[in-house]
């Protein structure tokens, strides 16, 4: 939190036994924190019984494989703000990477929380930040741009994601060492395809599927994260229409029972490759 600016929304952990009814813990409990930084939130989850630790170096093509991107205005400041603070480790080698133009001539750094978490931060290239960013100011860290998931068949996970009310906005095939030195992965090929909402483009979801043979997961639905893993990382989703909901729990498998409270109705399940999602829906509405 102090190497990127994150406004703490909640000043202490809160119980919140809605989230540990939501993930299945009979009997368990949860205490949960919120952030923000810009316009984006994140709330963390300590929840009892705890889980297993995050997976030490998990690499990109892993499906277990997800992280959000902070977005920063000077990579420099933001890098050195992060070498300021400890207990971080390392997946980018030799520091942030400019990738070649192909690949959006972005620069970016990844790297893992103490707890294991990846994050990334983004810097976009000077005459092509993007709208949403360019007219912010203040922290050299913004917010957050996308989150992005290792799958393993992108047309698979972009009928998924469609079916939650996204459109595919971008897409890419990056290589080359650049490439290599930011993922901590031996010669990738990586077709990265953006999703986001029709309203907006931030922020958005982005699949990383690693072309090749890697030892990927075949049975994600049991042997993925479990609910109360570190790992258990959750993609959080308001639902609009519940038109498509039912034809999501249908295909995929409802993994919670619906928890209503104040604010409406919210359920979980998986995409394909075992992440976890979260649907909210409206005070009125039912999934």
């Amino acid at each position: 939190m102090r190497a990127f600016g994150f406004a703490l929304l909640d000043r202490v952990p809160k119980d919140d036994p809605d989230f540990a009814e939501l993930i299945g813990l009979a009997a368990g409990q949860a205490r949960t924190m919120t952030m923000r930084l810009g316009d984006e939130i994140v709330t963390l989850a300590q929840v009892a019984p705890a889980g297993r630790p995050y997976p030490d170096a998990v690499p990109g093509d892993d499906p277990l494989f997800q992280h959000f991107a902070i977005v920063v205005s000077d990579m420099a400041a933001a890098y050195a703000a992060l070498r300021a603070i400890g207990g971080w480790t390392p997946i980018s080698m030799d520091g942030p990477q400019t990738l070649p133009p192909s690949s959006g001539g972005v620069t970016a750094y990844k790297f893992r929380d103490p707890e294991g978490h990846p994050l990334e931060l983004l810097g976009f290239p000077a005459g092509a930040v993007p709208a949403h960013w360019a007219n912010q100011a203040g922290h050299p860290c913004r917010g957050i741009d996308h989150s992005a998931i290792s799958v393993a068949n992108t047309e698979r996970s972009v009928a998924f994601y469609t079916g939650l009310g996204l459109r595919r906005v971008a897409t890419s095939l990056n290589s080359g060492i650049e490439q290599e030195r930011l993922d901590g992965v031996a010669s990738p090929v990586v077709e990265v395809t953006a999703l986001a909402p029709a309203a907006q483009s931030t922020p958005h979801v982005e699949l990383l599927c690693y072309r090749g043979h890697f030892a990927r997961n075949q049975s994600p639905v049991q042997s993925f994260a479990h609910a109360n893993d570190v790992a258990a990382t959750q993609l959080v989703f308001n639902v609009a229409s519940v038109a498509g909901c039912d034809a999501l729990v249908a295909s995929y498998g409802l993994l919670s029972r619906p928890v209503t409270s104040l604010a409406g109705s919210v359920r979980v399940l998986r995409d394909p490759d075992g992440h976890f999602i979260r649907l909210e829906a409206p005070e009125g509405r039912t999934c």
